[in-house]
């Protein structure tokens, strides 16, 4: 969310998922546009002109409306300007929608950059720090400890050179910075 509309962090779980959902905004988001001359209806159908896309799933955080959902514009999702959702491009939320029921856990982290291993990968994903956290932005030493975490029971070498690279750049997108050598099965003594 963006400033004074922060996504609230913590566990939670999906407590609804609603397929074409229409959108009531909060009085205080219809006073905040009508400030700038843009008139919200109380209530935005399912649609072409809804900011909530197709697919919508409400979180149970008290005190709020929060949700996952879509948008109709896409080239705002990683963008702090909801008031505390989380967008996601059409086809995400979608594939999103299908693959998980209600009650399940969410985890809302503040967590820009992060490991794990992916069919014998390893990827590492860096965001750009949120605009609250920009005055202490992330090292190449954080790099280096998160490395060194996530090789630490398994040592392997690791592309340094494609590790700062997607570490300067900071896409938000998983990518392989080293591959887990193929486990040999121990040979046989000859007879």
């Amino acid at each position: 969310g963006k400033m004074d509309w922060n996504t609230p962090l913590g566990r939670t779980t999906i407590v609804a998922k609603v397929r074409n959902p229409t959108w009531t905004p909060p009085k205080s988001v219809r006073e905040e546009h009508a400030k700038r001359g843009e008139i919200l209806p109380v209530v935005v159908p399912a649609g072409p002109d809804n900011p909530m896309g197709l697919y919508s799933m409400r979180l149970g955080i008290p005190g709020g409306a929060y949700l996952i959902h879509g948008t109709n514009r896409p080239a705002g999702v990683g963008m702090q300007v909801t008031h505390g959702c989380m967008r996601l491009y059409p086809e995400d939320i979608e594939a999103l929608f299908n693959m998980v029921p209600v009650n399940t856990p969410v985890m809302i982290v503040n967590q820009p950059y992060k490991w794990g291993w992916h069919q014998g990968e390893l990827l590492i994903e860096v965001h750009p720090p949120l605009q609250e956290d920009a005055s202490t932005p992330p090292t190449l030493t954080d790099l280096t400890r998160l490395l060194v975490e996530a090789t630490r029971s398994e040592p392997l070498a690791i592309d340094w050179i494609g590790a700062e690279r997607i570490w300067r750049e900071a896409r938000g997108i998983p990518s392989p910075v080293a591959a887990q050598p193929p486990r040999t099965a121990s040979a046989s003594p000859a007879p």
